[in-house]
């Protein structure tokens, strides 16, 4: 069975003061309770104390919330060696067992990797607060003076696998807007994920924030997701972050409200317009900077009449990719270029690897056709010299993200200058595309008038 289907069965005045008073903080069970009784009382004591946490948290000002996210970074910096220690079992584990290496290369953290965690959390602290933003407001005839502001989720809970770096991102997001995460990881990552959630609330202890802002079910394993997935009215939202499966399986079987994040079969297209020097490097960078991530391209669509696709897939072929093409793309290419034959699950497929699927088409609307098809909404991509061809794929693909002359590694939080992810939504409803700090907040109306009484 799959780690996948394992989840199916207001600005604070008293700012120094408050940090001073003592934190409740609840340590996490030793024991795993082995009755389906057992585990769910405890998943909603977790949850019960989110739901506290979260109201302290609705209350912390810009300052204190920042402060919080510096000290996790302090944190996670001092902490680098553990972290890299229980990582380095996790992946073992993983090899061992038979892991791709495209979820091996999810999963395992470095230096390097644990710096840009610390990075992204400057960045968010950096940020300016979703929380109080007003939306919109207006002064009605009768003199009621309306508001809507952004406002905390409450409790927001994850579920993803395989992927550590996930547990910083989301838990420094809900943080910054003022909500408490309740987070399951997954087993691959579980040792991981144990020295990272203790970081994390000890770090929030630190600076007087409740460390109960920030828990995890990983400890109940497969019962605890299911638990978690139907504690509706004690959890606000649920945020799937993962594969096909995982994520169908949280949206089918969520009692929960679920935002759904989707997989990435993301598109290129090169009109006939576009240049050999950027369609080269733009592939180059969307399909190997690094395979295993959602925003990587997975299907190349190039026009007939374009004159770039012998060094195109030269240049991929010499970088390792595989190619997976179809009769026309095929016979255009120099015999001394490998690849091999496309079929329809090709067009279909998240590689998350150095595989391309590369199809021919004859215009602007047989490329959109082809992404309309087969496309999961993530991101698409044109790389074109004509204005014209731009604004109408611009118009006319439906994806959570379009992208002119630029590779589709962009769609990310980071990049796109939100400070990091929860992940990329594929939906419509709420948030579509990179999941940010506004995307954690929700509204309500603030209604203040001066004795005004309906007629």
């Amino acid at each position: 069975m799959t780690e996948a289907l394992i989840h199916k069965t207001a600005e604070n005045s008293g700012d120094t003061a408050a940090a001073t008073q003592p934190v409740e903080s609840s340590a996490v069970p030793a024991d795993v309770p082995l009755s389906s009784g057992d585990v769910e009382a405890a998943v909603h004591a977790i949850a019960d104390r989110s739901r506290h946490a979260a109201r302290r948290m609705a209350m912390a000002n810009r300052a204190w919330k920042d402060r919080a996210l510096r000290a996790v970074g302090t944190a996670l910096k001092e902490s680098t060696e553990s972290i890299l220690t229980a990582n380095a079992m996790d992946v073992a584990a993983g090899k061992a067992n038979g892991t791709s290496a495209a979820m091996l290369d999810r999963l395992t953290l470095t230096e390097t990797r644990i710096a840009g965690l610390v990075a992204a959390l400057e960045n968010l602290a950096n940020l300016p607060d979703p929380v109080g933003n007003v939306v919109r407001g207006q002064t009605l005839p009768n003199g009621l003076r309306l508001r809507q502001v952004n406002v905390p989720m409450g409790v927001v809970a994850a579920i993803y696998e395989a992927r550590p770096n996930v547990t910083v991102d989301i838990a420094g997001l809900a943080l910054k807007s003022g909500n408490a995460v309740i987070l399951r990881g997954g087993s691959a990552a579980q040792a991981t994920n144990e020295v990272l959630v203790r970081v994390l609330r000890e770090a929030l202890e630190s600076v007087g924030l409740p460390a109960d802002a920030v828990q995890t079910v990983d400890q109940y394993g497969r019962a605890g997701a299911n638990v978690l997935m139907k504690a509706r009215g004690r959890v606000d939202v649920l945020i799937p972050r993962g594969g096909r499966e995982l994520i169908q399986a949280v949206v089918t079987n969520s009692a929960v409200p679920v935002i759904e994040t989707g997989e990435g079969n993301v598109h290129i297209f090169i009109d006939e317009s576009a240049s050999e020097d950027m369609a080269v490097e733009i592939l180059l960078n969307a399909k190997t900077q690094r395979p295993s991530v959602c925003n990587t391209v997975e299907t190349l669509l190039v026009h007939s009449g374009s004159r770039v696709l012998p060094a195109v897939a030269a240049a991929l072929r010499k970088a390792g990719v595989r190619l997976h093409t179809d009769e026309r793309t095929r016979a255009a290419l120099p015999a001394s270029i490998e690849s091999e034959p496309a079929t329809d699950e090709d067009w279909g497929t998240e590689y998350m690897d150095l595989d391309l699927a590369v199809a021919m088409v004859d215009n602007l609307d047989e490329a959109v056709r082809h992404i309309r098809t087969w496309s999961t909404g993530h991101t698409e991509a044109i790389l074109t010299n004509d204005l014209s061809n731009a604004e109408r794929f611009i118009a006319e693909v439906d994806s959570a993200a379009v992208i002119v002359n630029a590779s589709t590694r962009f769609t990310d939080g980071g990049e796109l200058g939100l400070g990091a992810e929860v992940g990329i939504s594929t939906q419509k409803l709420h948030a579509r595309g990179p999941m940010g700090l506004t995307e954690l907040t929700t509204t309500k109306w603030i209604v203040q008038g001066e004795g005004q009484v309906r007629g």
